[in-house]
């Protein structure tokens, strides 16, 4: 019996690709009393995985926090595997507004002592005493009354992107920092004000809300489904989105369009962005906006520094991380005196500057990729990539794509190739293909031909 994930992401995303099938992103979340937290993973991970379900999830004593990847023709089977359990009877799946189907490449069903690190003592108050659950319509509208305090319960970087109209927004790095600054800053309004909380899903708020209730704020509202399930109501009912910007998520896209808003910059140039990325620098790899001049002169890096770094051999870098704390690094998101455009706290409701023309994610689903092969070399001065044939064969004027976890996905139309040292116009399997590319290509990176 298969208990943990065997595939490595790489393995995974070429899996995904052949199969060709459409995925879904969703989160969910439940709270409840679990006696065998590990036998509960255990038949989980056994049901998901027969599903072809990607994505992380955490178990415990107080219930299940999930951030999900499902195949769409399998999105029922997977609905059953959680009402078999009567606490998640009719659970809500809060179904992402953009889907990749390389969201998630791995499976994981941790046991944690929490669901979400509160820091909290769930003995001393009634963590089911909750605030009351707002759908859009309704968030929308206590917005507009003057007697009401909405606050955001989600961290710098998530909030930098987007955020409601209005909202406090903690400069905190993480939830359970901000539960007692907003206690302190808030401790005069308790009686007269109404205290109105969101985060990404809900999950925060749900505890968030039972503390400030038991801390003596007696009108508290949450927003139900967090801002995932808001941007979904807002398109299904034709309502003025109050949230603008990006809403940042915890997978492989970073971050989801809700508005055509841009509020942040890059922290490197200053340019309007919102676009995410990881120092290409593993001893580093902190969490920062980027664009796409600077992620190309920079090559995914926060610093001159850490460039420098990603030029040494290997086995010098990993001599340089040597004795340093670079555990948790995927989602590291500490500031650096080396972007000198970030911003966090009290943030600005004015858009910077609008996105070209958001496409929708559906028309995406229906570009079709066949995979050609995988990155050899890349030739840094000479920014030049080397790709090895696996399958299928290639021509000038094909439409290809390159797609990596820090390159991301990038489309090019091949216009000039050497084939095994030669200049030529065709390739097939088994060739060695060259060609100039914009940006850097790594080890990890797949070569695609698009399809419409």
């Amino acid at each position: 019996m298969q208990l943990y994930n065997t595939l490595s992401a790489e393995e995974r995303a070429q899996l995904i690709d052949e199969a060709g099938q459409q995925r879904l992103t969703l989160s969910f979340y439940a709270y409840a009393k679990i006696e065998e937290p590990k036998k509960f993973r255990d038949d989980l991970f056994v049901q998901w995985n027969k599903l072809d379900a990607l994505g992380r999830t955490y178990v415990a004593k107080e219930g299940i926090n999930a951030q999900m990847s499902i195949p769409a023709e399998n999105i029922e089977a997977f609905r059953e595997t959680l009402e078999a359990y009567d606490f998640m009877k009719n659970i809500r799946l809060n179904v992402a507004v953009e889907h990749d189907d390389h969201s998630f490449l791995k499976l994981t069903v941790k046991v944690r002592d929490k669901i979400v690190a509160d820091g909290l003592n769930d003995e001393t108050f009634d963590v089911t005493n909750i605030g009351v659950h707002l759908k859009a319509k309704e968030f929308n509208q206590i917005l507009e009354d003057p007697n009401t305090i909405v606050v955001d319960f989600r961290n710098h970087y998530e909030s930098e992107i987007g955020h409601f109209k209005g909202a406090i927004t903690p400069d905190v790095e993480t939830f359970r920092e901000s539960l007692p600054i907003i206690n302190e800053q808030l401790k005069d309004f308790k009686e007269d004000k109404n205290l109105v909380m969101y985060c990404t899903g809900g999950i925060r708020c749900e505890k968030a809300s039972a503390y400030f209730k038991h801390q003596g704020f007696k009108n508290v509202f949450q927003l139900e489904g967090g801002i995932i399930n808001y941007a979904k109501q807002i398109k299904e009912e034709n309502l003025e989105s109050k949230f603008i910007g990006k809403n940042f998520v915890f997978d492989h896209r970073l971050g989801e369009r809700i508005t055509d808003d841009i509020v942040s910059q890059c922290h490197q140039c200053g340019k309007p962005c919102d676009n995410h990325t990881n120092c290409l620098n593993d001893g580093c790899h902190i969490l920062f906006i980027q664009c796409d001049e600077c992620k190309a002169a920079m090559e995914n890096c926060c610093s001159t520094e850490c460039l420098e770094i990603t030029h040494l051999p290997l086995a010098e870098q990993v001599k340089l991380r040597r004795g340093k704390q670079v555990g948790n690094k995927v989602f590291r998101k500490g500031k650096s005196e080396n972007l000198k455009f970030k911003h966090s706290g009290e943030l600005s409701d004015i858009a910077l500057a609008k996105t070209k023309n958001t496409t929708d994610i559906r028309q995406k689903i229906k570009v079709k990729k066949s995979l050609l092969g995988k990155a050899e070399h890349y030739f840094v001065k000479a920014q030049v990539a080397l790709f090895i044939l696996e399958k299928n064969e290639v021509q000038l004027g094909d439409k290809i794509l390159i797609s990596g976890p820090t390159t991301g996905n990038q489309e090019l139309v091949l216009e000039k190739m050497f084939v095994n040292g030669s200049d030529n116009s065709s390739a097939k399997v088994g060739d060695k293909i060259t060609f100039e590319v914009p940006f850097r290509v790594r080890l990890s990176d797949k070569l695609y031909k698009l399809d419409s």
